[in-house]
Parts: C-alpha cells; structure tokens; sequence
C-alpha cells in the first residue's frame, strides 16, 4: 500500500494539514473552527483574513448557516477562475441578448455581429458614428397616434385658405404667362414664315403666267396679283394685289392696291394719278418695315406684264392720323407735289409694333420700259 505523500500529511508547502486558512487542509474553509478562533465576531470575521484576500460582502449568506458557507459563496468562471462579471442592465429593445459563457464566447459572438454588419466600425467612424440611443430602435413599431394628435397632424398638413388662394393666383400668372408668349411667338415669328411663303408662291405663279401669256392687263379680282413691287435699297421684291383685304392680300405677305371706292387710286400705266399701296410693317411678312430708311432719289420700281414703271423717292410723311386720306389724292397733300403727275404712295403703320398712326412715302415717275428691253437699271445695278 503506498505511503502518504509528506505534503499530504503536513499540508501544502509546509502549512499544517489543519489550517483552516488554505485549500490544501484537512478541513478547508471550516467555518465551525473560525467561529471558535474569532469569538464573538461571527461569520464575517472568519472571512476578513480568508484565503480570498477581502472581506465578504456583507448579507451574501447567512452567518448561522455553517455547513453551506461554501455554497454561499460566488461563484467561480470555470474560463478565467475569477468573479463572474455583474450582470448588464436590461436591454432596450432591438438590442441582441448577450452571450452565455465566458470572454471567449463574448468574442465570438462580437466576430460573428461584426460579420453580419459588413466589418466592424471604431467608433467615431463611418454613417453610424454618434447615433443615439433612439438609433437603435429606428426599427422599431411606434406606438399608434391617438385621434386628437392624428387630427392635429391632419389639420396641419392641410393646406389653407391663403396657400390656396396664392397658388391658385400663380397657376393663373404662370398659364397667362405661357399664353403671352405663345401669342408673341406666333405673330412676331410663325405669321412672318407663313405669309413670306405664301408671297413668295404668288410672286413665282405670276411670273410663270406671264412667261405663259395667260394673265392679261385690265381689272383684277380682289385678291389677284397683277404686279410686282421692287425695292432695291431694302431688297425688297412681293406681289401687288387688287385690294386691301387683311385676309385676302395683306395678311398674306402681299402689299394691296386702293382699288376700291371711296379709296380708288390709279393704276402704273394712266397717264396721270397716285397709285397708293398699303402694307404691313410688322408681321405676315413685314414688306413696308424699313420704308423709313428710304431717301430722295432712291428708286421704286413697279414690274408688269408688259413693263417697267420706276419711280423715284420724293418725299416722306413720318406721322399721321389713319384717317387722313388726303395723302392719296391725284395730288397728294403734304407730298410737295404741286400739279397732276403719275406718282406712287407707300401707307404703313407706325411706330413699329402698333397701328396707331400711318407713314408716308411718295414717289415721282422718272421712268417707264417695256420688258422687251430688258430690266432698268435699278434693278441690274
């Protein structure tokens, strides 16, 4: 039979084998014998000098209770042989439970985390630095509105009277605004492409039925061109047409002739008269625009089918009321003219842009070619 070890006779390096203030003893922990060795002091005193280096905390178990003193006391991690750490104060919600166990499976469980977020963040980096603690339950439901707030909030996502009211005011400005230039566009720009083509179709029909002998000298039809209208210095060529219908001649790029009563003028070829024109000078085509420009001397040349009628820039009236109609007289007031004579008067609106008051230009015949010789020089130079 082997002997005992001496160590476990004499107790752990040299103590005796019944000290009752180490592991190694016979009797570890004896309560019994520290009550008889601190009196009075009970089981708290027995604990002061311990083998745990501390005095026990006051109430952890029950001094009258000898034979579990053991068992009161805390317990040990079976990892680190050390106090259990205190357990974490209760969780808010949308935290995760902490982990069972020791250090090493608190590690685990912060790797594993950190793998389903993407990688771990110190902190003060990344999105998710110095979020709060309302952070954490962003994910979580919110309680139900009672019918008073949800009526408040209603109440203050509806718009009022004044909101309406303003917003209804700047739909109307912004349509009017729209519409404004919609009609701007289309009477400066779209009435200038659609009246020049339709002028430069009439001026091309004309000369082909005169190559073709099929248009005749004599009366025309309202609307019917019969000649046309050179201005060299504003490069100026368009049809003449009976008539000074807004439909029919000048709103389709054409300058009309007073060929009506009470407003009948003469016509190129008599022998003496004023032959009146009227045209636009702002949109469908714009012919009379810069007749402003023109000076004493400056040729106009009136192209039939059988001739050439040039006259030459006499004179000019800037401003006159619509209504004075003496400018188309035989004899034209305000022309300088003194005795009867073959001239020609240009009648256009102005200021530009308006209808308010007429322009005047008149002319004196200086002379008439017939085709076959060819074009005068106003035009070949």
């Amino acid at each position: 039979m082997t002997a005992l070890r001496p160590e476990r006779e004499s107790g752990a390096h040299g103590y005796g084998a019944g000290d009752p203030h180490t592991s190694y003893g016979g009797q570890p922990y004896e309560v019994q014998g520290a009550h008889e060795a601190q009196g009075a002091h009970g089981a708290q005193g027995a604990y002061e000098d311990g083998w745990y280096g501390r005095a026990a905390t006051p109430g952890s178990y029950d001094a009258g209770s000898t034979d579990d003193a053991t068992a009161q006391l805390p317990p040990v991690d079976d990892e680190t042989v050390a106090l259990r750490i205190p357990d974490p104060p209760p969780r808010t919600t949308g935290e995760e439970p902490p982990p069972a166990g020791g250090r090493a499976a608190r590690r685990k469980a912060a790797k594993k985390r950190q793998g389903r977020r993407g990688g771990s963040h110190k902190a003060g980096d990344g999105p998710s630095a110095g979020r709060g603690r309302d952070d954490a339950s962003e994910g979580a439901p919110r309680a139900p509105l009672s019918r008073v707030e949800a009526r408040r909030q209603a109440r203050a996502r509806k718009a009022g009277p004044a909101v309406v009211a303003s917003r209804a005011i700047g739909e109307v400005f912004i349509t009017s605004g729209v519409l404004m230039l919609l009609f701007v566009t289309y009477q400066l720009w779209w009435t200038n492409v659609r009246a020049q083509a339709q002028a430069g179709k009439e001026a091309s029909d004309l000369q082909r039925d005169w190559a073709n002998g099929e248009r005749k000298p004599g009366a025309f039809e309202p609307g019917q061109g019969f000649a046309l209208l050179h201005i060299p210095k504003l490069d100026v060529v368009v049809p003449i047409a009976a008539g000074i219908s807004d439909e029919k001649v000048l709103d389709r790029g054409m300058v009309g002739h007073y060929a009506e009563a009470p407003l009948k003028t003469a016509m190129p070829d008599d022998k003496t008269g004023n032959f009146g024109l009227a045209g636009h000078r702002n949109t469908h085509g714009e012919p009379f625009r810069y007749i402003n420009r023109l000076e004493q001397g400056d040729p106009i040349v009136v192209e039939t089918q059988d001739k050439y009628f040039v006259y030459k820039t006499a004179s000019m009236l800037p401003v006159t009321p619509p209504s004075n109609v003496s400018v188309l007289d035989p004899v034209p007031k305000g022309s300088g003219f003194t005795k009867p004579g073959r001239y020609i008067t240009l009648t256009t609106c102005t200021p530009e842009f308006t209808s308010k008051y007429r322009l005047i230009v008149w002319g004196q015949m200086a002379e008439e070619r017939p085709r076959s010789k060819g074009k005068p020089d106003a035009l070949v130079s």
